[in-house]
């Protein structure tokens, strides 16, 4: 991990780039979308209002049944210079699977889509949200001046999020602080069992799509391993705004969950006790398995440690689950 790897937008940041460099930079917004005719053209519109026109939006249905294939089709049709569809390939790939191949399609057609991949953004876009008109702006501002010149270097910006309920009435003012997400600790070892990044706020540069490219299928979500990569080899930057309406109903895919604050000492010693097994920590487990043998010797001793005591949560004994948890995120 470099020096920089934690870094946080205000605190020991190089210079923010000129407005000329961030104007210049084209963006490519990746876009899956899946029977979201509800909500996607108040998405669509928030992307055509961005104060950064220098965008492209690179769409991909995943198998949607209902209008959505329509809707995308109309704003293709109205702004041919902006949208570009990806052809029906007939496949549900679910939101990881389609984020990841869209992530691929970008870095390896970036000079017909008008980008240049050794100087590639993007940003992960979902079909449900509305985003403020400058988080775009504000995303790749924060990026480039993580790079500080160096397009070789992996960077990942992200940041909290407003949450709303289906009609975008507010729920709470901060996502990160709704769900208790540790985010101060940003350290690999905490990446490696718990994810910071919500893959809708994410903004990243071809440089970390080249390391972290393709996303192997036992990656549990495509953001957390791109957060991974990009904890490990360059810079994972926190952005503490709110550029994102993350709306809340009944089909998300993901979600928010408030923190449980009943969490009394009796009740989270019961808790640490138990015998029976987190299946979710055994996906944690085996993502880190995949992540070591992706990576390798790449990795510093640090990393490597962290990553071996994570696979050991593959066991079926809670009790040691939850000491290799603990193993992993002291590394």
């Amino acid at each position: 991990m470099t020096a920089n790897a934690q870094t946080e937008l205000g605190v020991g940041q190089p210079q923010e780039p000129v407005l000329e460099e961030v104007a210049a930079t084209r963006v490519a917004i990746l876009l899956s979308t899946y029977n979201g005719e509800r909500f996607l053209e108040a998405q669509l519109d928030s992307l055509l209002a961005q104060t950064h026109k220098n965008i492209i939006i690179v769409m991909r249905d995943d198998g949607s049944t209902d209008s959505t294939r329509a809707i995308l089709q109309r704003y293709a049709d109205a702004h041919p210079a902006l949208f570009h569809q990806l052809e029906d390939d007939g496949c549900n790939r679910q939101p990881s699977g389609s984020f990841s191949l869209l992530c691929e399609y970008v870095l390896n057609r970036s000079d017909s889509l008008g980008l240049k991949r050794n100087s590639l953004v993007a940003c992960f876009c979902d079909q449900d949200d509305v985003w403020a008109t400058d988080k775009v702006e504000k995303s790749v501002t924060a990026l480039l001046a993580a790079e500080a010149g160096d397009k070789t270097k992996p960077v990942l910006v992200h940041s909290d999020l407003r949450v709303v309920d289906a009609s975008l009435k507010p729920i709470a003012p901060s996502f990160v602080r709704y769900q208790g997400l540790e985010i101060e600790r940003r350290e690999f070892a905490h990446l490696a069992v718990s994810n910071l990044v919500t893959g809708c706020t994410a903004c990243f540069n071809g440089a970390l799509l080249d390391i972290a490219l393709p996303v192997p299928k036992r990656a549990i979500m495509h953001d957390w391993w791109l957060a991974m990569a990009a904890t490990a080899f360059g810079d994972l930057v926190y952005l503490d705004e709110t550029p994102i309406a993350y709306r809340q109903h009944e089909d998300n895919a993901v979600g928010a969950k408030p923190k449980d604050s009943t969490l009394q000492p009796k009740r989270l010693i019961a808790r640490l006790l138990a015998l029976s097994c987190n299946e979710h920590l055994i996906e944690v487990a085996l993502q880190a398995k995949e992540f070591s043998r992706v990576f390798g010797g790449k990795l510093s001793f640090s990393q490597r440690k962290a990553l071996f005591f994570c696979s050991r949560m593959q066991t079926r004994s809670g009790w040691a689950q939850r000491l290799f948890y603990r193993l992993a995120r002291a590394s």
